[in-house]
């Protein structure tokens, strides 16, 4: 399916005109696609340097891919799991994972009806700090650690900076207040806030803010995306869904990317004017899956029956047209809210609508590799990759090593979580050779290297 503007005769010399501007400024579009690749080489450069530091600094780790470059690690898994380092209680209520850096873990959890910013240190789990950000019900977001600056973002939609050494508040944003947004989504704000340079953006959601662009330092707004409904397509659920922002390059035009009630859009990062939207992943209830950007393309999904689609982003004289590659309906490929993993050209994740069977697909073609069925464990899958393996996290508890090949399904070892305190549904962490596990009030610590 291509998406693309539609000129009668009185725009001829209009296009004319565009066209020539568009070859005039074709010199700096490849300057642009230059500047893409360099600031592509960068992130990885990045990721390569947080897995040496044994750092995961924010949510789906450096690239928001759910990829560690760490090495090293167990290939499978004795009978009982990898040794547990460690275990610790005290951090509240909320399915939030973790954020590690600089040798500190950094989780959100609601203590008595108020919400902390945890900071605890990775020898063991002990307490640094813990900072009240603000109230409500269990948070969902995964702080976003910057240097000296941590950031989240609370269910009801208190968006806050704090101090890395002290957990001192620095400035706070409300969704409501600030941005005019009315109530909040079903499940609450969950995204994570992505930091880009001196820049921190985010997804109030509604009409005159569903993307906003602050500066990281004051807070202070430097743009808002204002959209019309219409925009967006007529399928999903108003507001701002459940996922979280991820950088993209496509056509050489820097953007941000992420999934919101109705529609996957595109929003240029400059300016924060919509570039592109597509609804046919959206859903009525809840659309949470985080986007995988590779190039001009994107990979999107989405649960209650929604589907998958693979999209190119085509650069045209005003704006981008967005070109169905492949659809696949619910019934073939669902992601509900575990993510999924990009790898050497395929994509792993959990299938199915609160179900995590093992899926491998083809990501040209959208062709299966492999479906292996129920798997090791039961509901919903949170996965992460690192050294050629993928950490499936089911909702029952139960924790899966599987090899990331294409090949064939390859299960390396499983076990059951240490503790179970309900949903186990926050995304694994793996960083410094260690496996990181969010539980409610817990959080876990299993040794996963060789020795």
């Amino acid at each position: 399916m291509m998406r693309s503007a539609t000129l009668g005769l009185a725009g001829m010399s209009l296009l004319a005109i565009a066209g020539y501007a568009f070859l005039a400024t074709d010199a700096p579009a490849q300057t642009s696609r230059s500047k893409a690749k360099k600031a592509a080489a960068a992130q990885n450069n990045l990721a390569a340097e947080e897995a040496r530091r044994g750092d995961w600094s924010r949510w789906r780790g450096p690239n928001s891919d759910g990829i560690s470059l760490e090495t090293g690690l167990l290939d499978t898994w004795p009978k009982n799991g990898p040794p547990l380092a460690w275990r610790v209680k005290g951090l509240g209520g909320g399915y939030a994972s973790v954020a590690v850096a600089a040798g500190r873990i950094y989780t959100l959890g609601k203590v008595r009806d108020k919400t902390y910013l945890h900071c605890r240190k990775v020898e063991d789990g002990s307490e640094v700090w813990k900072s009240q950000v603000g109230s409500g019900g269990d948070p969902n977001c995964t702080p976003t650690v910057d240097g000296q600056w941590v950031y989240g973002l609370t269910l009801g939609g208190d968006l806050f900076c704090c101090q890395t050494e002290s957990g001192s508040l620095v400035w706070t944003k409300n969704y409501g207040r600030d941005f005019g947004v009315d109530g909040t989504p079903s499940w609450g704000f969950s995204e994570s806030p992505l930091v880009d340079g001196d820049r921190l953006v985010c997804t109030p959601g509604n009409n005159e803010s569903l993307l906003a662009c602050l500066d990281k330092m004051t807070g202070e707004t430097i743009w808002t995306t204002k959209v019309e409904p219409s925009q967006l397509g007529r399928r999903g659920h108003e507001g701002a869904g459940y996922s979280s922002i991820v950088i993209g390059n496509a056509g050489g035009v820097k953007q941000y990317i992420t999934l919101v009630g109705k529609a996957v859009v595109g929003v240029d990062a400059a300016s924060g004017k919509l570039l592109w939207a597509y609804d046919r992943v959206a859903n009525g209830t809840a659309s949470i899956p985080t986007p995988i950007v590779e190039g001009d393309h994107v990979f999107c999904s989405s649960g209650y029956g929604a589907g998958s689609a693979l999209l190119k982003l085509n650069r045209s004289r005003t704006g981008f047209d967005v070109e169905e590659v492949y659809f696949l309906p619910g019934n073939k490929m669902q992601n509900h809210h575990g993510g999924m993993i990009h790898k050497d050209g395929f994509v792993y994740c959990g299938e199915g609508h609160n179900e995590g069977f093992p899926l491998c697909i083809n990501s040209q073609t959208g062709k299966d590799a492999w479906r292996e069925g129920r798997g090791p464990g039961s509901g919903s899958a949170a996965i992460a990759y690192a050294d050629g393996h993928l950490y499936f996290r089911y909702q029952d508890g139960t924790m899966a090593l599987i090899e990331a090949t294409p090949k064939a399904y390859k299960l390396k070892g499983q076990f059951k979580i240490a503790s179970h305190n309900g949903e186990s549904w926050p995304h694994p962490v793996i960083a410094g050779g260690k496996l990181y596990l969010r539980d409610q009030d817990e959080l876990l610590c299993y040794d996963i290297k060789k020795h």
